[in-house]
């Protein structure tokens, strides 16, 4: 993440047909981590009784529910309300980024529209996501992975218990998960093999947009490095940065 990465202004966009409401509160601190949400709004036929759970959590959450009727059956009329506001919101100049939160595919173009304007977008959505529209955000976030770390920080002792168990079954990617954290480390490394982890971490979501090291169990990045005997860690002290932290791999 950049360093002003927190003043970034937000337009926080929901497809509330796609997001269940039970993922509110972990989603809206995830958006926090990113920018400044200057724009709330989510998007739905609120006369459908399958939306009835969100309307319990759009005042606490100062959401601006926006109507939707579906004229069509079959049809996501939503669809094209959010990529409307998205392209007006664009043309106001008055946001830095987007965070689409979503997981339906039809709004693939649109981050990629938004992205080719210089917009920053995140993509917020459930695992079965598409992959063309995880692709074409900056960055993705899974919403289970979210809620399970919020179930462990109100747990602690299921939190020490599931510590370093993997969510998506690491132990099946130890091999792809090395040679990408490998290749990427080789790819931006000095001379002496060493790499600056917060540049690491931009080539590795450049790559796959998806990355996450919550993904695998870990909180940070460091931490899911350091699950490896592969690579070894120096902490560097650099005046008023304060420590840096770099990686390389161990030649064997």
């Amino acid at each position: 993440m950049d360093s002003n990465a927190k003043d970034l202004r937000l337009a926080v966009l929901i497809d509330a047909d796609n997001i269940p409401h039970s993922n509110i509160k972990a989603m809206m601190e995830e958006v926090a981590k990113y920018g400044i949400p200057t724009f709330k709004r989510i998007y739905g036929d609120w006369t459908k009784p399958h939306l009835s759970g969100w309307k319990t959590v759009l005042l606490e959450n100062a959401i601006n529910p926006v109507q939707q009727y579906s004229y069509t059956t079959g049809k996501n009329s939503t669809d094209s309300a959010m990529i409307i506001d998205a392209m007006d919101i664009l043309y106001t100049g008055r946001v830095d980024g987007f965070c689409l939160v979503t997981s339906d595919s039809d709004f693939t173009r649109l981050a990629t529209r938004l992205r080719e304007a210089g917009m920053r977008v995140f993509g917020l959505g459930e695992m079965k996501t598409p992959a063309a529209f995880r692709a074409a955000c900056d960055k993705f976030i899974y919403l289970e992975i979210l809620q399970q770390n919020r179930e462990r920080e109100t747990t602690p002792a299921k939190s020490k218990a599931s510590k370093g168990k993997a969510t998506k079954g690491i132990s099946k990617a130890d091999r792809e998960l090395i040679n990408l954290l490998s290749s990427s480390i080789n790819d931006i490394a000095d001379e002496d093999g060493w790499a600056y982890l917060g540049e690491l971490g931009n080539l590795l979501l450049k790559k796959q947009p998806d990355f996450d090291a919550r993904n695998y169990g870990y909180n940070k990045l460091i931490q899911l490095i350091k699950n490896f005997d592969r690579f070894e860690v120096d902490i560097r002290e650099s005046g008023r940065k304060g420590k840096l932290v770099y990686v390389r791999e161990i030649q064997r």
